[in-house]
């Protein structure tokens, strides 16, 4: 890909280089860990944990905060809440995203 940038009498050709892609496999847990942070995966893993954790704080903490009754305890329960679906959605992309032993040994 290039742009021509035009500055009066002269002009220059800018050439844009791809970045390499990035692995979409992993088979070590530094691998995996690698693609867990990545800025793509975590958009979606904590969109879905604020989704989610969001939901599970409004059914099972909503009235014990708004009550006014709320703990450390109960905070601790909310961030679980968040943590859980985090967590578990992390997981469902490894899992869809791991190389076969057999398949990397080749």
């Amino acid at each position: 890909m290039a742009a021509i940038v035009s500055h009066g009498r002269s002009t220059r050709t800018i050439r844009f280089v791809a970045a390499p892609p990035l692995p979409v496999s992993w088979t070590t847990a530094g691998e995996a860990l690698r693609l867990c942070f990545r800025r793509r995966t975590l958009r979606r893993t904590l969109t879905i944990a604020a989704v989610v954790g969001t939901i599970l704080s409004l059914v099972n903490q909503a009235s014990v905060i708004a009550g006014g009754d709320a703990t450390v305890v109960t905070w601790v329960r909310v961030g679980a809440n968040y943590l859980t679906p985090f967590c578990v959605s992390a997981a469902g992309f490894l899992t869809g995203t791991r190389q076969s032993r057999r398949l990397a040994g080749d």
